[in-house]
């Protein structure tokens, strides 16, 4: 069964709960011999370990998944290990990766809401919906979610792809940015490129969307068609940008991302043999 959202804790709890505990940003994983898996709420037990700011996410195949935050100062015994989300890609089953990315999310909002921002005061938990709210003011804080674009421009048979100087293994992928306040997507779509690479583009359509957790970003993904202008790369950003075909592309991002969904759409409509 698909994994199914949900906020009110169960009444009785379970002794096969999964626990995605986070430590900062960083996923608790248990070793075993067959590699790294989700602790349950035994594995917890036996370690006498008791995270901290616990919410209830859902249940993936009848089976409770909780989110959970582990103190600093909190060492991780033998047999477990702290790893960074992007490390999990490859090595965990995708659904898995996703409700952990749905926990590290939950958990940077919970600890960075733990006071009113309008009044200073603790606040607590809504019992109707996910939600925090300030007793004395009234003030009411949801999760947050930053609405970004991501988008592949096609010139011909030409895709064009960039090289972040944030990318550390120095991968090239196609652009994205935030949306400003008051922008619509296509705006933003346009406004990105425009700043990024310095050209234009026409045919703006949506593509699809992706959750990318780190810690909160909502990806809404757009093709576009080239319109006019040469690539002047910003420096302050890029690395270096330009087009290529699909049959000879550089490195790009595993295919987990919605940002090599839109690089494998491209590849498929301009050759038939599969990138890896």
């Amino acid at each position: 069964m698909p994994f199914k959202p949900a906020f009110k804790f169960p009444a009785t709890p379970s002794a096969r709960a999964l626990w995605f505990v986070f430590q900062r940003d960083r996923l608790l994983l248990k070793e075993n011999e067959k590699g790294r898996r989700v602790p349950c709420t035994e594995d917890l037990a036996q370690i006498k370990l008791a995270p901290i700011r616990s919410q209830y996410l859902g249940t993936l195949d009848d089976r409770a998944c909780y989110a959970a935050e582990l103190p600093v100062e909190n060492q991780v015994m033998n047999g477990f290990q702290l790893k960074g989300l992007r490390e999990t890609f490859g090595q965990l089953e995708e659904e898995l990766i996703w409700i952990a990315g749905r926990a590290n999310q939950l958990v940077d909002w919970s600890r960075n809401h733990q006071f009113c921002g309008h009044c200073g005061l603790p606040t607590e938990d809504k019992s109707q919906e996910r939600a925090k709210f300030c007793p004395a003011c009234g003030l009411v804080n949801y999760p947050r979610l930053s609405p970004a674009v991501i988008m592949a421009v096609v010139k011909g048979d030409r895709l064009l792809l960039a090289s972040n100087k944030r990318f550390k293994s120095g991968f090239y992928s196609v652009l994205a940015g935030f949306v400003e306040p008051g922008e619509t997507l296509e705006e933003c779509v346009a406004r990105e490129i425009k700043e990024e690479v310095g050209i234009s583009v026409k045919n703006i359509r949506y593509f699809g969307s992706q959750p990318w957790p780190f810690p909160n970003s909502l990806m809404v993904g757009f093709l576009a068609d080239f319109a006019g202008g040469e690539i002047k790369a910003d420096q302050s950003e890029i690395a270096d940008a330009g087009w290529f075909a699909a049959d000879n592309l550089p490195s790009i991002p595993p295919k987990i991302t919605i940002a090599r969904h839109l690089i494998d759409w491209f590849v498929g409509r301009n050759q038939t043999t599969k990138i890896r």
